[in-house]
């Protein structure tokens, strides 16, 4: 069965969060130095790309990226599509997601030109994640660069839906991908102490 990858591209000069570390590979080896293998070198934020965050990120009492429970980035995820709208919160999600749901992605389609980081893109409202946890929810995916507004200070959304223990994926490329139910997987790496990390992330149909 055919896969599906969710995962923006790393390249030069592609679009990172406003003041983080831009994205950068190089050779630092080349076959023709060594004698016998070309080795890369990479420079990024660790929440460059198709990303999770880890609690620590914005909660220094919250688990860092080594401790998370891998089961939260592999298994049963539900795809849908809310267009058009500045936020969503639970009035949004009525009838969406059925109950049993562990690993919920929104398509929103809010970030139009993806070689430009968005001035600004569909955020999660707080009262969503209450909603969600009772639906079952432990993992939030969105095709945008955060849950959050982009000039957010109080990152209301990553408290609440943290404090209803769910995990967020964010920045994934949806746009080839219909509604309707999959099996995720978008393991992080394993960084002692991190914030988050890069992950690839796939889709296939179920």
């Amino acid at each position: 069965m055919a896969w599906i990858d969710i995962t923006r591209p790393l390249h030069a000069g592609m679009p990172v969060w406003p003041g983080d570390t831009p994205f950068s590979f190089e050779l630092s080896w080349t076959k023709e130095q060594s004698g016998s293998v070309n080795v890369g070198r990479w420079v990024m934020s660790s929440h460059t790309g198709t990303h999770v965050d880890a609690p620590f990120h914005f909660d220094e009492a919250g688990k860092k990226m080594h401790e998370v429970d891998l089961s939260l980035y592999a298994g049963p995820a539900l795809v849908v599509r809310l267009p058009e709208r500045g936020s969503i919160g639970a009035s949004d999600l009525e009838g969406k997601v059925p109950d049993g749901t562990e690993r919920l992605l929104i398509r929103t389609d809010s970030w139009k030109d993806p070689s430009v980081f968005p001035e600004t893109f569909t955020f999660i409202r707080p009262d969503a994640a209450p909603f969600l946890a009772k639906k079952g929810v432990r993992l939030l995916g969105l095709d945008v660069p955060s849950v959050d507004p982009v000039d957010s200070k109080s990152l209301d959304a990553h408290h609440s839906l943290h404090r209803f223990g769910i995990h967020l994926l964010e920045s994934t490329d949806l746009s080839r991908v219909e509604e309707g139910e999959y099996e995720l997987f978008a393991f992080p790496l394993r960084v002692e102490g991190g914030d988050g990390s890069p992950v690839r992330a796939v889709l296939r149909k179920k």
